[in-house]
């Protein structure tokens, strides 16, 4: 059995995890440049070597068995400790390169390009790859190590991950210009927000999340509510008039700034939580990885003056 193992290629790990992360034989040829039969073998070979079934087609649905979790976790670590023999190579000739994969949550994202702009100005061959998920996606992504680094606000603490915050995410509520709550003597109690709908995200998000643990907390709730999947729904929705909405001053600095959106001047408000730089625990970082978060441990002046840009005052983090 061992034999049949060794005989697994990089191809065929390649070919399966595409199909992994796309869910589909067709895409999964498309992004590799390759027909969908070639596809299909390089996945039916695996399954001869492994003797296990990998992939079932339920209605219209593509599910991973058992065995291609085992599997899929397998590959990302073996592409993982090649692009940590490419970096560690790359040092030996004097230079630091390689792909930095971040995975953040949907709050960082207005922030995160100007960071990683400055990061690579310290390391021009380093190549940022940034995409965006709500908390619960990062969980699963955690779960499964599929990045280099996680950013993200609410850490859980019932899995092994090492976490540094970094920067404080102010949530605050806002709401369209002239709204009679922003015609009132501040500061405003925070009950009167109750009888207005609440435009607010969809389960899953770290935003909605600390909201609603904060309305907990302080005994309201909202009757009427509209849910959207992404804070530039939400910001658009407040815009159109449909409600008020709690969001993280980062993602609606330029609507606050040029008047479209008015932070509301609530007593309790802002609610605060810290973006976080998070890893598995006990994971050796490769050394593109460890570069960043030297990066975010040393450079406090020029994150805070990327915060400025934002906040308009010198964060205080």
């Amino acid at each position: 059995m061992q034999n049949s193992y060794m005989r697994i290629t990089l191809r065929q790990l390649l070919v399966f995890r595409t199909v992994c992360e796309q869910r589909s034989y067709s895409r999964a040829a498309e992004l590799l440049a390759l027909t969908q039969p070639a596809v299909s073998l390089q996945v039916r070979q695996l399954e001869e070597l492994l003797e296990e079934r990998l992939l079932d087609y339920i209605g219209k649905k593509l599910y991973l068995t058992e065995a291609a979790e085992y599997l899929l976790t397998t590959a990302n670590d073996v592409f993982q400790r090649l692009d940590v023999l490419d970096m560690q190579l790359s040092e030996l000739r004097g230079t630091l390169k390689g792909t930095l994969r971040i995975a953040a949550e949907s709050s960082a994202k207005y922030l995160l390009p100007h960071l990683l702009a400055a990061f690579q100005q310290r390391h021009p061959d380093i190549h940022p790859v940034l995409n965006v998920f709500n908390r619960a996606q990062l969980i699963r992504r955690l779960n499964e190590n599929r990045d280099d680094l996680v950013i993200m606000t609410d850490v859980p603490d019932d899995m092994a991950l090492d976490f540094m915050p970094f920067l404080n995410n102010p949530i605050v509520a806002v709401a369209p210009a002239g709204h009679p709550l922003s015609q009132l003597p501040a500061p405003v109690p925070l009950k009167n927000l109750q009888q207005y709908t609440l435009v607010r995200r969809e389960h899953g998000s770290g935003t909605r999340r600390a909201c609603e643990t904060f309305f907990s907390q302080k005994h309201i709730s909202f009757s009427n509510v509209v849910e959207f999947n992404s804070h530039e729904a939400q910001r658009e929705g407040v815009s159109a008039g449909l409600g008020i909405a709690f969001l993280p001053r980062y993602c609606i600095y330029r609507e606050l700034r040029d008047g479209s959106l008015q932070e509301l001047p609530i007593k309790e408000l802002p609610i605060v939580r810290s973006w976080c730089l998070v890893h598995p625990r006990g994971r050796q970082l490769s050394p593109v990885a460890q570069a960043f978060e030297n990066f975010i441990l040393q450079e406090r002046q020029v994150i805070n003056a990327i915060a400025a840009k934002f906040e308009g005052t010198l964060s205080s983090t």
